[in-house]
């Protein structure tokens, strides 16, 4: 048998240990794997090509700070704006918490104007424009949860009530609308704004941001500067950036997702690390014998030394290969709920590698000890050991 030929027998000799720490691996790639594609969408864009020549025009100072609705006239007047239109941030749960997706009160034709990449069909746009209680939701949201045009949604308000105190808003759904083919799914809820605006009990007259399309993306950067010069000394200032930018900066009010992935992922490696060392310490112990055997019939100490460093990394690169794969298997469970949020997830080449790469060097970090200990052990002392 070649000497490479040795290490998965050694492997199998504690079955039980090995499947052990095989899960215990799987479990930490599983964590890796999510956890950078995560901060990879917190920390990417995610409108592409769609977004480049629209801007979004935000609270300067806090995102729970209301802009008046007024102000979409005076955008409209700044030089290379060529539309405007404005959201909210509603809130509400449909059914129980877990059923999460995002809520907007917008207008209807304004909207899908700007979102030009959203497609719904013209008669549903109208029937959005004319029903004060119409709304809208994506080809994804309908499919989620079985909706079908012209069935009422009910929505529990956890921000806003009504004018009569209750938290019941109820949705007509006259259209449903999809994005691009090779988009993720927008994944969000539309209704009237001058229903809900009319209807809640409190924030009359004031939007969540505004968005604008401009008509030469190049001058993107003199065109935010000019809607926010035009607000400055006002008690509504404005923050002004491109749709990607704005994502970006909505994605630090959670704080750094970045350093916060890697505290978790640390501590998980950490003691992973601790869990497999002691594993390679102890399969070392137990085949002290065998080691001196191996060097009675002609290997080398350096061939003995390298056959533990390639269990071990073998033991990690396989553990990390599960993890990695169970991840990327069933990414489309986390998405969505998470997409709509933060943005499209993905486990792509770069995390998978990153993680490989990851599986490798915790392998040869937690066998390099044993190695060098193989490599150093003597024959007589190794019988001496199995006498002992």
């Amino acid at each position: 048998m070649s000497a490479i030929g040795l290490v998965w027998p050694n492997l199998g000799r504690k079955p039980v240990r090995t499947v052990l720490t095989l899960m215990s691996l799987l479990v930490a790639f599983v964590l890796f794997t999510y956890l950078r594609a995560i901060a990879v969408a917190f920390t990417s864009g995610g409108f592409g090509e769609a977004g480049i020549d629209r801007l979004v025009v935000s609270p300067k100072y806090s995102i729970i700070d209301p802009l008046p609705v007024n102000h979409q006239r005076s955008i409209a007047t700044v030089p290379g704006v060529e539309a405007v239109t404005h959201a909210d941030w509603f809130g509400g749960i449909y059914q129980e918490p877990r059923n999460f997706f995002p809520k907007f009160p917008v207008d209807p034709e304004g909207y899908f104007s700007i979102y030009s990449e959203r497609v719904i069909a013209p008669e549903q746009l109208a029937a959005f424009r004319d029903t004060r209680t119409g709304a809208v939701v994506s080809a994804g949201l309908a499919e989620r949860f079985g909706w079908k045009i012209g069935d009422r949604i009910p929505i529990e308000g956890d921000i806003y009530p009504k004018r009569d105190g209750s938290r019941l808003w109820e949705f007509d759904l006259v259209g449903i609308y999809r994005g691009q083919p090779d988009d993720p799914d927008p994944g969000v809820f539309l209704f009237q704004y001058d229903y809900f605006d009319e209807a809640r009990q409190f924030g009359h007259g004031g939007v969540g941001w505004f968005i604008v399309r401009v008509g030469n993306p190049e001058k993107a950067a003199e065109i935010a500067s000019a809607i926010d010069a035009m607000f400055e000394n006002s008690i509504n200032a404005t923050r002004t950036a491109t749709e990607d930018d704005s994502q970006r900066e909505f994605a630090k009010q959670f704080g750094n997702i970045g350093l916060i992935t890697t505290g978790i992922l640390g501590a998980v490696f950490f003691t992973i690390l601790l869990l497999t060392a002691n594993t390679m310490a102890q399969a070392l112990r137990d085949r002290i014998p065998e080691l001196a055997v191996l060097k009675t019939f002609g290997f080398t100490d350096g061939t003995v030394g390298s056959l533990v460093l390639a269990e071990a990394i073998l033991l990690c690169v396989a553990g990390g290969a599960l993890g990695i794969g169970l991840a990327a298997g069933v990414q489309g469970f986390l998405s969505v709920y998470l997409e709509p949020v933060i943005g499209p997830i993905a486990v792509d080449w770069p995390i998978i590698a990153q993680g490989l790469a990851l599986a490798v060097l915790l392998g040869a970090i937690v066998g390099l000890v044993p190695a060098f200990s193989a490599w150093r052990l003597t024959i007589v002392d190794a019988l001496r050991e199995r006498q002992a």
